[in-house]
């Protein structure tokens, strides 16, 4: 994401110009984006006009339009995000207060303004600017007859190919089947790895299988590569690396990498922070639950007795339309940071943002123990007895 400027006043209000460079950026000007803000950028119109002699016509005119955002569609899939609202400011094409709907693009500049820019909407921006934040981790995650091809970026998993190949059992004296059947499905994978991932960019590709799958997968790879000569796997050798994963399915994605060997390969992206902090606070539920809480109550008792270490948050909470909810979560990631604790904000697009979207979206790992919620009502209520 390129920042091309950013006007914000002391009382918070203020606008900022961006331009999103990839699919990645799209996801974050998605969590930027809020009902009731400003958005201005360029977008076709189809403009009807009528000529001298009273025939009408229609055009497409591209124009620069500014709405009040009113419905925001993200499309995780294909990366596209439609912003739909009302025109608020006069245009030769578009009447006030007409509505439209922008595509945002990579590549397209848009301006967005806000009555009130929150820390985690500027830390967002920040993060969303740095080069450092790109996408470099692929995974092959497989089982015998699937694998899913994904790209992990900082801030989701993205899944950029499906292979599913029906391989017959093994019969007793006659394995050709079975054998032709998975000769199949490799080089399905093969030419997958070679389409979806771009080796200038990724340090690492994880092949990640139960049992046997992935070192004879890695060795037939290699043994084609060698055959065929074929430079671009060849020269990458390097970069794959096997690690053990329960299925072939997407979400045992989270279980490579929280592979010891994975994580120093990782040790810099913020995909294997994220997932370090997950398995730490589920190590401290099983061990010491007095130290491990998650709600919204919970974590707010805990944050007042200024006892949380790390607070772990998805970040579908601050894309809340409700202001007073969404301010409420937002106060309570300052509030951590204030009390020197750590804040690890989760993309719900991500694996490990899924898994802690099933424990309500918010969890504290805390310095010392806290008694339980549940426990203090109880005594209060006796007491009222």
């Amino acid at each position: 994401m390129k920042l091309v400027r950013k006007d914000i006043e002391k009382d918070n209000a203020g606008q900022v110009t961006l331009i999103p460079e990839d699919a990645e950026d799209i996801w974050h000007t998605y969590n930027l984006l809020q009902v009731g803000d400003s958005l201005r950028a360029s977008t076709i119109r189809k403009v009807q006009t009528e000529s001298s002699t009273g025939s009408v016509g229609s055009n497409r005119i591209r124009t620069t339009l500014t709405l009040c955002v009113e419905t925001i569609d993200f499309d995780s899939q294909a990366c596209q995000l439609r912003v739909k609202g009302t025109n608020i400011q006069e245009n030769e094409y578009v009447k006030m207060g007409a509505y439209h709907t922008i595509e945002l693009e990579p590549n397209r500049q848009f301006t967005l303004a806000k009555k009130q820019w929150d820390s985690v909407v500027l830390e967002r921006i920040e993060q969303a600017c740095d080069p450092s934040w790109s996408a470099d981790v692929a995974a092959v995650v497989m089982q015998e007859g699937l694998a899913h091809i994904c790209l992990v970026t900082p801030s989701m998993t993205l899944t950029r190919a499906k292979i599913e190949v029906n391989i017959p059992r093994k019969r007793k004296g006659n394995c050709s089947q079975h054998d032709r059947a998975l000769e199949r499905f490799y080089e399905q994978v093969v030419q997958a790895i070679q389409r979806h991932i771009n080796f200038e960019i990724v340090k690492c590709v994880l092949v990640a299988s139960p049992g046997f799958v992935r070192e004879q997968f890695c060795d037939y790879m290699f043994q084609q590569a060698v055959k065929t000569d074929n430079k671009l796997l060849l020269e990458n050798r390097s970069k794959f690396l096997q690690v053990h994963s329960s299925s072939g399915h997407k979400y045992a994605l989270k279980e490579a990498l929280c592979d010891p060997a994975v994580a120093s390969r990782l040790s810099d992206t913020k995909a294997a922070g994220e997932v370090k902090a997950l398995d730490d606070f589920y190590k401290m539920l099983q061990h010491e639950p007095d130290r491990a809480f998650y709600g919204l109550k919970h974590v707010e008792k805990a944050n007042e007795a200024m006892a949380i270490d790390t607070l772990l948050i998805s970040d579908e909470l601050f894309r809340h339309q409700d202001v007073a909810y969404r301010s409420r979560y937002v106060r309570l990631v300052d509030s951590v940071r204030e009390n020197m604790g750590t804040v690890r904000i989760f993309s719900s697009l991500h694996v490990s943002g899924e898994q802690l979207g099933q424990l309500t979206g918010v969890a504290a790992i805390l310095r010392f123990p806290v008694a339980e919620l549940s426990d203090q009502e109880e005594e209060s209520s006796s007491e009222e007895d």
